[in-house]
């Protein structure tokens, strides 16, 4: 067999493997949809003013962007950077490197499992904002277009950032290593409070990482155009977005070829 046949067939076993897993399937894959539902029931009473509906805006359109790029970060840097640091510590990736399967099957796996989980992620969000909540949807190309690169990029940088990052902690310890720096980043970049609203040192800070470009990238296809106004720059700043997520994607990938080990420490 090739090696993205290979590839595929490993993409099938870490599906088996993730639907099992139901603490995963919750705080990666459902938890952004619960919160969407959540967050748009209680503050739905707060755009019922006539400016929001002018604009066609209420609390799930508000909040879908922020909740799709929780997704991503969920389903691609923590899935990648627990799921990782769980099979080094408890040998799978040691008898996975023992076996005729090429390496690259592997990682292929790992990527077809976020691609999976985060399209049909994505798919169950749209579907409730637009079905249960009643937000209006982009009509035009370019919004598509707009969000088809930013959900990849998303999801590029996420898949190798996870990866680096599984190697700063053992199954044991990791949880708290990678949850903690994800919630804060959460709250910080866009996600559950109004960008403008949060202190403009944490705004900055916010910046250097590449889940506020996803949110702010996601914010620019599903909100209307008019609130631009309230990001930093006053832009949606599409290149700017493009770039930091391009470069976190190549920072990823050069501390995965250096950073990951098949076997945990101590052990050859």
């Amino acid at each position: 067999m090739n090696t993205l046949a290979l590839g595929l067939d490993r993409t099938r076993v870490e599906l088996k493997q993730y639907a099992r897993e139901k603490e995963a399937v919750f705080f990666n894959f459902l938890f952004p949809i619960l919160m969407l539902g959540l967050f748009s029931v209680i503050f739905s009473g707060q755009f019922d003013d006539p400016e929001s509906k002018a604009i066609d805006l209420n609390a799930g359109r508000m909040f879908l962007p922020g909740m799709i790029a929780a997704g991503v970060l969920l389903t691609s840097f923590q899935t990648m950077a627990l799921a990782v640091a769980v099979e080094r510590d408890d040998g799978t990736l040691k008898r996975i490197r023992s076996t005729p399967l090429p390496p690259v099957a592997y990682f292929l796996g790992k990527i077809g499992l976020v691609a999976v989980t985060s399209v049909a992620q994505v798919v169950v969000l749209l579907a409730i904002a637009k079905f249960a909540f009643h937000v209006t949807l982009p009509t035009d190309s370019g919004r598509w277009l707009t969000f088809l690169w930013v959900f990849g990029l998303g999801i590029v940088s996420g898949v190798v950032l996870g990866i680096a990052y599984s190697s700063l902690g053992t199954a044991r310890s990791v949880g708290a290593v990678v949850i903690a720096p994800v919630l804060i980043l959460q709250f910080i970049s866009g996600v559950y409070f109004p960008f403008k609203s949060i202190p403009d040192w944490m705004q900055i800070t916010a910046s250097v990482f590449p889940l506020k470009w996803i949110a702010q990238g996601m914010r620019s296809v599903f909100l209307p155009e008019g609130m631009v106004a309230d990001e930093m720059a006053r832009s949606w700043e599409h290149g700017r977005t493009a770039a930091i997520l391009v470069a976190w994607s190549i920072i990823g990938l050069i501390l995965c070829v250096r950073a990951f080990k098949w076997f945990k420490r101590g052990t050859t």
